[in-house]
């Protein structure tokens, strides 16, 4: 009796658990993310920014890359476990050699750790050039340790006007004057310039987590709500002990919420 009751809570885990699937086609377009200048850039399926992903703790997200690029290229997910999984962690010539031009590749992620992340390119540091996105691990229904009306995903980046390898070129040029001659970055949330993202609504008497990401190549960012006190709770996809604040510097790869 007590191998046939362990027997159906195993089945009933199993069922309980979703395989997500997610299609990546990887495409250069031209854009003007910032409200300034127009270049070339990374897209997925052709939109830019790109959508994030979002599953529940015990997923399995399967992702399906196709390279339409010019150059080889991988995929990293920031911070997730890979328990026994290290060939599908993404890092070019160290895990496993970039997805060839034309060719397709496909990540499994067995989802160990709940949080908030984000997954990017992982050769010829494509995050610079938007192959970027938020991976956010929900808890299971009814296991949230801490509890809240709504929940808001805010993520930032920082937007140069040249390609990465025109940076790159520019900076190790010796002929070339230091600083390079390359500009200042701008800021993006939610992909597009900061000073017309779309506004928060919040209502008086509910509790919202708002997840911060910060998908950026070089830059920190400062996070606050003027007037009001935050609560952190959760750092780089681990809940942690309750924390009073009044603003947040979030350093590139950091999450909070």
């Amino acid at each position: 009796m007590k191998l046939y009751f362990a027997s159906c809570i195993g089945l009933f885990a199993v069922a309980a658990a979703k395989r997500v699937v997610v299609d990546w086609d990887l495409s250069y377009i031209s854009i003007d993310r910032d409200g300034h200048s127009q270049r070339r850039a990374i897209s997925v399926n052709g939109k830019l920014p790109i959508p994030p992903i979002l599953a529940t703790i015990g997923d399995t997200v399967e992702l399906n890359v196709h390279n339409g690029l010019d150059r080889p290229t991988t995929i990293h997910a920031h911070g997730l476990f890979q328990t026994n999984n290290t060939h599908m962690d993404g890092p070019a010539m160290i895990t496993q050699c970039g997805i060839p031009p034309g060719d397709s590749f496909t990540y499994m992620y067995k989802l160990e750790n709940r949080g908030s992340y984000w997954i990017h390119g992982h050769q010829a540091h494509e995050i610079s050039d938007g192959l970027r996105a938020a991976f956010i691990i929900n808890d299971k229904p009814n296991e949230h340790p801490y509890q809240y009306d709504e929940d808001y995903l805010l993520t930032f980046e920082d937007w140069f006007k040249e390609e990465f390898a025109d940076r790159m070129y520019q900076t190790l040029n010796p002929k070339e004057s230091f600083p390079p001659p390359h500009g200042y970055a701008s800021g993006l949330i939610n992909g597009v310039n900061g000073n017309v993202t779309q506004e928060l609504k919040f209502h008086p008497g509910k509790t919202y987590r708002i997840r911060l990401v910060n998908m950026g190549d070089l830059n920190s960012f400062q996070f606050s709500l003027p007037g009001h006190d935050m609560q952190v709770i959760e750092a780089d996809g681990e809940y942690s002990v309750p924390y009073i604040t009044d603003g947040i510097d979030i350093a590139p790869a950091q999450r909070y919420s």
